[in-house]
């Protein structure tokens, strides 16, 4: 099933999105039986947002606040109370991990800076890509020095049907390096106040710093239940100088205040526009589209493409009660990525009516003038009246009746369109008769 681990290694970027590049491997120091098999799409917000969080929940951060242009920067490292001779850190507010070790457009190391401004330029890090990431604000903070880091997270794990505790004493940027050579150093537990001081205690914390540490846990768990989190980690405890939230998709209705602060300006533009039509769209590598209803459905399309020798190109899964106008939308966003060479609609109409999909194709290959070929297989719901629209309609769309034979079919004019590119030949497939 490679195809399904390739979209649920996708679905773990989404959960790392944000985060530093150790909380990145989170789901592999948890285990294989951990949160990586969950496919949510989790909000994830920028430090400082996580901060004031973690902050009205009792926890300790530094003195610090947010800028957007270098007047405000330095007013606010102004009016901080540092003292002058003091340091101060400017750390750049971008969803990506592994800030500390990325570099700047034009050779600027380092997204965790001694009072710089890196606003208007993208940051690259090994969780941006090549494309990087716009820093569009930074976080100005006091800086602080701690005599030991202890890591500390909370995550949603399978195993334990529920939160789960991860800490470690050997705290720092590379906790699953950590996690590898250490293994024994990592403590997971469920929660509870017995609990929490058996953690603290197994973390390396004093006697007379238990009840402390098992407190600020108790509180962090508290903010994890009432905001609808998957994850909250934060490096170091005690004094919070790092710290990612991420919240439940799902739970948008019972936390609006939170949801409002997405900043879209980090997601993929075509994931972006997918979610304005209430699509679920992920980019992947390949370069056969896919237009599918059904989560599962829609693996399983990958998978059987990936078995002809295919690569996706996207998970995009339309729903049950997509309409006319979403599935415009959706092949308009397969239709502009450019490494898309052919594309395989894959619809069995239960709750969707492959009427409603027939019209949506024919109404997206003659608006959007289509240049590439497209492969439908429709079964279910209303499939006689779709076939008979779409053999009405006068355009050249590849009907296929069996799931293997589409993607048999796809995989093959995909093949015949990327041989003519790679010799620099024009294809050009005429949908109009």
């Amino acid at each position: 099933m490679a195809a399904s681990s390739r979209v649920l290694n996708c679905f773990r970027k989404l959960h790392a999105g944000g985060l530093k590049s150790h909380v990145r491997l989170l789901p592999q120091i948890l285990g294989a039986n951990g949160c990586q098999h969950q496919q949510t799409r989790d909000l994830s917000i920028h430090e400082h947002h996580s901060m004031k969080l973690l902050q009205e929940a009792g926890i300790l951060i530094p003195k610090g606040g947010v800028a957007k242009t270098p007047e405000q920067a330095y007013e606010i490292a102004s009016t901080l109370g540092i003292e002058s001779d003091s340091d101060m850190v400017v750390k750049a507010q971008v969803l990506a991990g592994g800030r500390g070790k990325g570099s700047f457009e034009g050779g600027l190391k380092g997204g965790v800076r001694i009072v710089f401004s890196m606003l208007g330029k993208k940051l690259f890090t090994k969780q941006t890509g090549e494309q990087g990431r716009i820093c569009n604000e930074v976080y100005i903070c006091e800086r602080l020095y701690a005599r030991r880091e202890y890591y500390f997270a909370i995550a949603l794990e399978r195993a334990f049907k529920g939160p789960v505790l991860v800490g470690s004493q050997q705290g720092g940027v590379d906790i699953e390096q950590v996690a590898k050579d250490s293994p024994d150093a990592i403590v997971k537990l469920g929660l509870s106040k017995s609990d929490a001081l058996e953690f603290a205690r197994k973390m390396g914390f004093s006697e007379a710093c238990l009840d402390q540490a098992a407190d600020w846990m108790m509180r962090l768990y508290n903010l994890f239940i009432e905001r609808d989190a998957t994850m909250i980690e934060i490096n170091p405890m005690i004094v919070c100088m790092d710290a990612k939230l991420l919240f439940d998709d799902n739970s948008e209705f019972r936390q609006p205040e939170v949801f409002t602060l997405k900043d879209w300006s980090q997601e993929d533009e075509r994931e972006v526009e997918a979610g304005q039509s209430n699509l679920n769209y992920i980019g992947l590598d390949g370069s056969i589209g896919c237009l599918v209803n059904g989560a599962g459905l829609a693996m399983a399309t990958m998978d059987i493409i990936k078995l002809h020798g295919g690569e996706p190109a996207n998970f995009l899964d339309i729903g049950g009660g997509a309409t006319i106008n979403q599935v415009k939308a959706a092949f308009k966003i397969i239709s502009e990525d450019k490494k898309v060479h052919a594309t395989l609609v894959n619809i069995f109409g239960g709750i969707m009516r492959c009427d409603i999909i027939a019209e949506g194709i024919i109404a997206a290959a003659r608006e959007l003038d289509l240049s590439i070929p497209v492969v439908v297989r429709l079964q279910g719901t209303r499939v006689d009246d779709a076939k008979a629209l779409i053999a009405a309609s006068g355009l050249r769309i590849i009907a296929c009746d069996d799931l293997e034979e589409a993607a048999e079919m796809v995989v093959r004019v995909s093949n015949i369109v990327e041989l003519a590119r790679s010799v620099k030949m024009k294809v050009n497939f005429e949908l109009p008769i």
